[in-house]
């Protein structure tokens, strides 16, 4: 089963890291991918810009766009990563190797809205749950 690891911190805090702090972090992240990536457990990783580069799409009559994310959170999304496991307790241990101090990771199961093959093909319900149960067995999205 896929699923999402979302990274969470304050950024205030993880900006005014020092560089090798925030190198050193890297690292230990890029060395958690390479370990997954060996055994095939890997999709898309991602670290996001800062909050005060996002633009917010607020829904209404007339979708309304805002700069910023007007999120009134003590912790900001920081960054992604998408895993392949086969089960709930294994990427809890992954998730372990991610977190830092004081923020919290958050796992949550990945639902197909496409074919990982063609993007641009939407999936039935069925389609979907063939998918996620194909990647569940093959090992990998």
């Amino acid at each position: 089963m896929l699923y999402a690891i979302l990274c969470y911190n304050s950024e205030q805090v993880v900006g005014n890291w020092s560089e090798e702090k925030d190198r050193a972090v890297m690292a230990h992240h890029t060395g958690v991918v390479q370990k997954l990536a060996v055994v095939g457990k890997i999709g898309p990783v991602a670290r996001l810009m800062p909050t005060t580069t996002a633009t917010t799409v607020r829904a209404g009559r007339q979708p309304i766009v805002i700069d910023g994310p007007f999120a009134e959170t003590k912790e900001q999304l920081l960054g992604f990563y998408i895993v392949e496991c086969a089960t709930l307790e294994e990427v809890i241990d992954i998730a372990g190797e991610l977190a830092h101090e004081p923020g919290a990771v958050e796992i949550r199961p990945v639902q197909y809205f496409s074919d990982p093959s063609n993007p641009a093909r939407a999936l039935s319900e069925d389609d979907a749950a063939a998918v996620s149960s194909q990647s569940a067995t093959r090992g990998s999205p």
